[in-house]
């Protein structure tokens, strides 16, 4: 019996040093942080039942395990995507300032939405998790010339969503604060003076919470659109739990008057290019947590 627990304890110490790894793939995979745990839970059984003695690389045989269970996963979500209610963005991920920022920014997960399930696999494993194409091959279940070819159409599709310069950390918060103080002021001038001409706005309500169902594009709209909020709210200022970066991004928790909110700003040449807000309550339970730990 204490062989059994001492077996078992050494199986969970094994997977654990690989843990975080593993969710940062499901994660990347999938977009959703409950998705993830599910699957690295997943991987874990599987760790258990395995035959341990004849895996050489401990972390490889995990992440190709992960790899095969989102690809799984990813296939049915993307059914379940197209049913969803107005626009979908990722679970977002946030940071405290003491934490590295992640070098997959949401600007990326949206254009590895773009991708088919297999090509945002071996764009992932090899490109971000620097897999050897060996690896991607088994992880996937198609041979390395095919893994070529697929991460190499991944790389063409998202090449626009690197940006060339990146923002440092500190200019970007300040200009996602600006940018919270002209929105909740309502001063259109000051808005569209931090936003690019093109600018736009996703927001995902998921059909639960009050957000623009389609895109809203250009710097008088999306300033006008800010405002039109602000004005519904009585032009209160936003209780900010948390500000720092969301999933790479310059950006902040709010606490609204219908709950949290997640907002995150694309900035290119000085200008913000692109915002996001998450508003779905259900993608959201985790950064309750999270602020609550702060």
């Amino acid at each position: 019996m204490a062989e059994d627990s001492a077996g078992h304890a050494a199986t969970a110490e094994g997977f654990e040093q690989h843990r975080q790894r593993l969710k940062r793939i499901a994660y990347r995979m999938l977009g959703s942080v409950a998705e993830a745990e599910d699957v690295v839970q997943d991987a874990f059984l599987r760790w258990h039942q395995a035959d341990r003695g004849a895996v050489r690389d401990a972390g490889a045989f995990l992440a190709r395990t992960v790899a095969r269970l989102s690809l799984d996963v990813l296939k049915s979500a993307r059914v379940k995507r197209q049913a969803y209610v107005g626009a979908w963005l990722p679970e977002p991920i946030l940071v405290t300032e003491e934490e590295p920022v992640d070098d997959v920014t949401l600007v990326l997960m949206m254009a590895l939405e773009r991708l088919s399930p297999l090509e945002r696999a071996a764009f992932l494993l090899h490109d971000v998790f620097g897999m050897d194409y060996p690896a991607v091959a088994e992880a996937v279940g198609r041979d390395e010339a095919a893994c070529r070819q697929l991460a190499a159409r991944a790389r063409r599709h998202v090449r626009d969503g690197r940006p060339r310069y990146a923002v440092g950390r500190e200019r970007g918060q300040a200009l996602a604060g600006a940018f919270l103080s002209a929105s909740r002021s309502g001063d259109v001038a000051a808005l569209k003076d931090l936003l690019a001409a093109d600018v736009v706005v996703h927001s995902d309500g998921g059909g639960k919470r009050a957000a623009a169902r389609k895109p809203v594009v250009g710097a008088d709209k999306v300033a006008r659109f800010f405002v039109h909020w602000a004005e519904k709210a009585g032009f209160r200022p936003a209780r900010v739990l948390h500000a720092g970066a969301v999933d790479g991004l310059p950006g902040y928790v709010t606490e609204e008057a219908d709950g949290l909110q997640v907002t995150a700003f694309d900035i290119r040449d000085g200008r913000i290019a692109a915002i996001y807000v998450v508003r779905n309550p259900d993608k959201l339970s985790h950064v309750g947590a999270f602020v609550a730990g702060l």
